[in-house]
């Protein structure tokens, strides 16, 4: 996730040829019938606070709740929210890499964070080195918990979930994982931007995959730029963990429903030593309750 300065990964798989694209569209095909099957559609329903963009459902958004006052966390770089500051949400967790360093699980928890995304994998050949030891902390300290994969556009999205697959036990994925698909801007292995048709196929790929190996849909994370230019008005019946830093969901991504938004980069967290991403979930504790009976292992 953007937010931090990281090493920049090495990596030299080649971008894919013509002959790779289409094997990759019969493969997406192939990958949606398998979707259907195995009911994981049918089983989500948009939540968020901005209406759904399809007709097929009149179902109710989240409801937005009032501002409760004073910061809940602290903020290195705070930002003025106005009245959609995110503390109007009860709900609030964070995400995490190896960047984070030692983590304190019980601090954590005792400051109120109510679930945490975890980097496991990037790419098709790396591997998050603290993952096992953050889930593990996490889950021991009850803290609902999934494994998230940084998409790396220089390698096919099948040998990436496969690795994903190899490298995440069923037990860590209590939460739906999480796909990550931002541009890496500071990459110096991988500069390739595909056109969006092609990214929107990967992603298919990937989260077909990785849906049906775990039972549960991918949720996407993505940042203002990505899906400006990837993503908008696609993959409807995914939930959305939207990156804005600066204002509301709404003002940034106008009429997207959303279940988590990222809202700082630079927060301030007990138990954890540095700037912590941290993010709001779209309703209130009882939707959250409920959303964690229906996901959630």
């Amino acid at each position: 996730m953007l937010g931090r300065s990281r090493p920049v990964r090495q990596e030299t798989a080649g971008w894919l040829s013509s002959r790779s694209v289409a094997a990759l569209l019969l493969v997406a095909a192939t990958s949606l019938a398998g979707c259907s099957s195995t009911g994981l559609e049918d089983s989500l329903q948009p939540i968020g606070n901005a209406k759904k963009q399809t007709a097929q459902s009149n179902r109710p958004d989240v409801k937005k709740l009032d501002p409760p006052g004073n910061g809940r966390y602290g903020d290195r770089k705070p930002v003025d929210f106005g009245k959609y500051h995110p503390d109007r949400y009860p709900v609030h967790g964070i995400d995490v890499s190896k960047w984070q360093g030692d983590i304190d699980w019980n601090e954590v928890k005792r400051a109120g964070v109510a679930f945490v995304f975890i980097k496991a994998t990037e790419g098709g050949d790396h591997n998050d080195s603290r993952f096992p030891e953050y889930w593990r902390g996490a889950r021991a300290a009850g803290i609902p918990h999934a494994p998230y994969h940084f998409y790396y556009f220089c390698r096919p999205a099948r040998e990436q979930a496969e690795w994903f697959i190899a490298n995440v036990p069923r037990e860590s994925v209590q939460m739906p994982p999480v796909l990550d698909v931002e541009w890496n801007h500071a990459s110096k292995t991988c500069t390739t931007r595909p056109d969006p048709e092609t990214v929107r196929i990967e992603m298919k790929v990937w989260m077909d995959m990785v849906g049906r190996h775990y039972g549960k849909r991918p949720i996407i994370y993505t940042p203002v730029d990505f899906h400006r230019e990837n993503l908008d008005g696609h993959f409807q019946n995914y939930q959305f963990w939207l990156r804005s830093v600066a204002a509301h969901p709404q003002d940034i991504y106008p009429d997207h429903p959303w279940t988590f938004w990222q809202y700082t980069g630079t927060g301030i967290m007990d138990g954890i030593k540095g700037d912590t991403d941290i993010n709001a979930f779209a309703g209130s504790k009882k939707q959250w309750e409920a959303w964690l009976r229906k996901y959630a292992r």
